[in-house]
């Protein structure tokens, strides 16, 4: 029997934040969000993980299209990866997140802040209510 979403995701999360742990190991903190997009997209295929970079999304109101987002990835059609390399993640990037779950109908995001000591402290999960 397969397995179900909430398994898949939770492997599939794993593997991510995994990669993203990595690729923090090995850079650690104080680099550019592009340099840890870069790397974890480097690390993403060394572990077969299909994923689009820089995706991007059409924004609508009302049925209308109004303008574009972009995901920095979206991970086997899935999972939403936003990356930061701020001091501290704030309200408004849940929000940006929260927005592209939205816009992409996906339930599940990641948002990791590469700015952080142990990154463990800089990953949230963020899921879409319905």
């Amino acid at each position: 029997m397969g397995k179900n979403f909430r398994e898949e995701s939770g492997d599939l999360t794993g593997a991510v934040i995994g990669a993203a742990i990595e690729v923090h190991r090995v850079l650690g903190a104080g680099f550019l969000e592009s340099v840890y997009e870069s790397a974890l997209a480097v690390e993403l295929r060394s572990k077969n993980i299909s994923f689009e970079r820089q995706k991007i999304i059409s924004v609508t109101y009302k049925g209308h299209p109004v303008g574009e987002g972009r995901l920095d990835f979206l991970i086997e059609n899935i999972l939403i990866v936003e990356l930061k390399a701020v001091t501290t993640l704030t309200p408004l990037h849940e929000a940006q997140v929260l927005s592209y779950l939205k816009a992409t109908n996906c339930n599940l995001a990641l948002l990791i802040n590469f700015n952080v000591t142990r990154l463990t402290n800089g990953i949230k999960r963020i899921i879409r209510s319905t």
